[in-house]
């Protein structure tokens, strides 16, 4: 039971820290309001057209392509690190790993995923 105690005093200490510090800030902070801080964008062009129009695809391909290579990366610098110790088990799955990414690769290369039109 002391242990659900102490969770309970961190928590109830943690969102009174955050309630304070709100309260604080907005007590302290300059106020003034303006009708132009209202609009969607304070300074710059005005906004032109509807906010809902569609997006070329390939700007999404190629994000998804990003993250697959940006964790490819991440799963491949600790095994490089550590490669004298893994084994012949963890080589041939890292290879196998990295075959299937570029497998992957050349399909989007194949698709024209990684091509601006």
């Amino acid at each position: 039971m002391h242990a659900y105690l102490t969770a309970a005093m961190f928590t109830l200490m943690g969102f009174a820290f955050v309630a304070s510090t709100l309260l604080l800030s907005r007590l302290l902070r300059p106020s003034a309001p303006n009708p132009d801080k209202l609009e969607t964008y304070e300074c710059g062009p005005l906004p032109v057209g509807d906010a809902w129009q569609q997006f070329n695809m390939h700007y999404y391909l190629f994000a998804l392509l990003f993250v697959v290579f940006d964790v490819e990366a991440a799963f491949l610098y600790p095994w490089a690190v550590a490669y004298k110790q893994v084994g012949l088990y963890a080589v041939v799955e890292m290879i196998l790993f990295v075959g299937l990414l570029g497998f992957g690769w050349a399909y989007a290369w194949r698709r024209k995923a990684l091509e601006w039109d």
